[in-house]
């Protein structure tokens, strides 16, 4: 009570879901003696009512063989209450969805049940379409590969499985239509999302671009092998945190050598080199990304696959190409961009599940106004968690795993080795096929495999390395009785992660629906975490064995992680705050777009600004070809200005914390100049759109009058710059000189 009273994550009171849930069971008999079309009613007349349980529980093991437990019924009145559900792994999550999709369907609303990937959205609508089909409902999915009519006949749908940067991309698209028929997207209204941590969290702040066609890449590649020569320590320094890096005078001398210029002389080839260096010395094939196909491909941090149309900022993503000898990507002008929390945060109402959600509840709280409802598992969890076996060296620690994991693997116990990143996982599987193992790998290598390979990973003997297990999407059962008695799925992890959630979900993998199983992370000194986040502490000394079992060293463990988890939610915190007045604008915008679009707005402004050119123009042809030309006109320069304003927005920020140094708040600065940047916005597309009308010669496509629009566009993420602006960096640096000079 207390903790519901002062609002704690997870303290939403899910006794009334459990009474509802509990009258429900009283009505199963009375639901069993009925047809499809009388549960139907029986559903519709109450959503969310007991009856509305009872009748979904027993449409669903009509059509799907499976029986929802009380706690998945549980987890579905609390997502149609409005909440994010937190239910561990093997609970059933996929099938909650379902029936609270159902509900909302029942109560008139289009829901868009979001997924984190193409293969879970078409599986989750395929799997689930008996019930729905029973249920009297329709459902649709999307893929990136769908075309616009698949697209638009899946919006029309009740329920729309897709991946959420998909109906990211198709409102994109949609907002620069010209035609009312060309758009694809309804009006938003329920967004229920699962893996809902890593979608509403980890990936809130991940721009969704639309560009529109200019030229190719442009990094050079004769900087990109003039780097490649450079020695760390020598001709360039990388700071403690590792993420800058800088040039030596003698890196300097040896760069102005090679080129036959004086560097800073000029600035364009200084950016080259920066952003060469940076590719060379902070981003790591098969860490930070891997090379298929002839194109490098993101990795995603969260959950170590393959991110996909995600790539860095134009200059950076060609500097890594350069690097790895590639041919250039496409680059081109951003028509628009949104934030995926900027995506959702448009649907008057979101739920969602997943199985880490309590860690991020202050989150769901502070940036969608959405509580945790925490449902307790159908059978009590007896899964044992070993504390973390921690030592001094990652050499230290390698060699402890790879014993470990040899003597395990010895009694036919089947193992799950969560690794931190692809290098690792196949640095690891190496390590064990040389001790005569056979690990199956999953990784950003061959994702698409993964469904299979996880199913097979609970199997008597079975051996299976990942990188990420958040979104996998497949449960792990146990492959026999034999299985059971050797205590069930081992989970092991070959180092703490940046957030605990992703640790988590790791050992959630063991365990399932009260299976017994085994967790344990191996940590070493030397892990990137404790040398990012507690660089200046040292570790209590090992014991004889090499391990280091004092108290203090599993608390520094967790401290790091606290503070990773800190620096993460500030930065989104930080992000939001820049993005939130740019989402307010594109709001108003988009309110008055649409009245173009869809009706007269664009005609009537220009007849009032221009009444006589209007009515001559009307003379030489006819009204509806005036208003025509006249809407097309005013969406051009709307959409024309709202580019330029884009731009105008991202070189404010990146060079807004200047004003810091001047004891300003960049925040309030970039808010301060955001309002008049608007007016200016509308003043600009009311005059150049009159300018246009006044010139306008019905008699000639609007394309041979300076309103032509790019020829092509395509739709892909921007990774954040992992290195901060080049302000950021600035002000990071002047800090730790300052903080040093006050030690000294």
């Amino acid at each position: 009570m207390i903790r519901r009273f002062l609002e704690k994550p997870g303290s939403v009171d899910i006794a009334p879901f459990e009474r509802t849930v509990a009258a429900a069971g009283a009505l199963a008999d009375r639901a069993r003696d009925l047809s499809l079309e009388e549960l139907r009613e029986m559903a519709a007349g109450g959503v969310g009512s007991a009856e509305f349980c009872a009748a979904v529980r027993e449409v669903a093991d009509r059509t799907l063989g499976e029986r929802p437990f009380d706690v998945q019924l549980v987890g579905t009145l609390a997502m149609l209450s409005g909440n994010v559900v937190e239910m561990a792994t093997g609970e059933g999550k996929t099938l909650a969805g379902a029936l609270a999709a159902a509900g909302f369907a029942l109560r008139g609303k289009s829901v868009h049940a979001m997924s984190v990937n193409d293969y879970l959205a078409r599986r989750d609508a395929e799997w689930m379409a008996p019930f729905y089909t029973a249920m009297n409902l329709t459902v649709g999915w999307i893929a990136e590969a769908s075309t616009p009519e698949e697209r638009r006949a899946a919006y029309a749908c009740d329920i729309t499985y897709a991946n959420v940067s998909e109906i990211g991309f198709d409102l994109l698209r949609d907002r620069l239509a010209t035609d009312p028929e060309a758009t694809v997207q309804p009006v938003p209204q329920v967004a229920l999302v699962d893996e809902a941590d890593s979608v509403l969290v980890d990936e809130a702040r991940v721009p969704l671009v639309l560009a529109g066609a200019t030229d190719a890449g442009a990094a050079v590649p004769e900087i990109a092998a003039l780097v490649r020569r450079l020695s760390r320590g020598y001709h360039f320094e990388i700071d403690d945190e590792g993420r800058n890096v800088f040039l030596t005078a003698k890196g300097t001398d040896t760069v102005e050598s090679a080129l036959g210029i004086s560097l800073y002389d000029h600035p364009g080839t200084v950016t080259e080199v920066n952003l060469a260096l940076h590719a060379h010395a902070l981003l790591v094939r098969d860490v930070d990304y891997i090379v298929r196909d002839g194109r490098v491909q993101l990795v995603n941090a969260s959950r170590g696959r393959v991110a996909q149309l995600q790539r860095w900022p134009d200059g950076l993503q060609a500097a890594v190409e350069a690097k790895e000898k590639l041919a250039p990507s496409d680059t081109g002008e951003i028509l628009d961009s949104i934030t995926i929390q900027g995506l959702l945060t448009r649907y008057p109402e979101i739920c969602g599940m997943t199985g880490t959600a309590v860690a991020v509840g202050e989150n769901l709280r502070e940036f969608y106004k959405l509580k945790v409802a925490v449902i307790a598992p159908n059978r009590p969890c007896v899964r044992e968690d070993e504390p973390d076996r921690i030592y001094p060296s990652l050499i230290d620690k390698e060699l402890a795993l790879a014993d470990e994991i040899v003597a395990q693997h010895a009694t036919g116990r089947p193992i799950l080795i969560g690794t931190l990143d692809v290098a690792e996982s196949e640095s690891l599987a190496k390590e064990l096929r040389s001790r005569g193992l056979e690990p199956v790998v999953l990784n950003a290598k061959n994702d698409a495999e993964e469904a299979a390979i996880i199913a097979r990973a609970g199997e008597l003997g079975a051996l299976t390395v990942s990188t990420q297990m958040a979104g996998r999407g497949t449960d792990i059962r146990l492959g026999s009785p034999e299985v059971a008695e050797l205590g069930g799925l081992l989970v092991i992890g070959t180092g703490r992660h940046p957030s605990s959630r992703l640790d988590d979900q790791l050992r959630g993998r063991s365990g399932r629906q009260g299976d017994p199983g085994r967790s344990v992370f191996f940590v070493s000194g030397e892990d990137d975490l404790l040398k990012a986040y507690l660089p200046d502490e040292t570790l209590p000394k090992a014991d004889k064995d090499g391990r280091i079992r004092d108290k203090q060293a599993a608390y520094l463990v967790g401290h790091a992680q606290r503070i990773a988890e800190g620096v993460n939610t500030e930065i989104h915190r930080n992000t939001w705050r820049y993005t939130r007045v740019l989402e307010e604008q594109r709001a108003r915008l988009l309110d008055h777009r649409d009245r173009i679009l869809y009706g007269d707005a664009g005609a009537e402004a220009l007849r009032e600004a221009r009444p006589e050119r209007y009515r001559e123009l009307v003379e030489q042809s006819s009204e509806e070809a005036v208003a025509t030309a006249a809407r097309q006109i005013v969406l051009f320069h709307l959409d024309r200005c709202w580019t330029d304003h884009l731009g105008y927005f991202a070189d404010l920020r990146e060079g807004i914390h200047l004003r810091a140094l001047g004891r300003l708040s960049p925040i309030d600065e970039f808010n301060r100049e955001a309002l008049p940047a608007y007016r200016k916005l509308l003043e600009e597309i009311e005059k150049r759109s009159t300018a246009s009308f006044d010139a306008l010669d019905l008699s000639s496509p609007l394309a041979e009058q300076g309103l032509k629009r790019p020829s092509a566009t395509w739709t892909y993420l921007v990774s954040e710059n992992p290195f901060g602006s080049d302000w950021d960096r600035v002000l990071r640096r002047v800090s730790s000189a300052l903080r040093g000079r006050k030690k000294g």
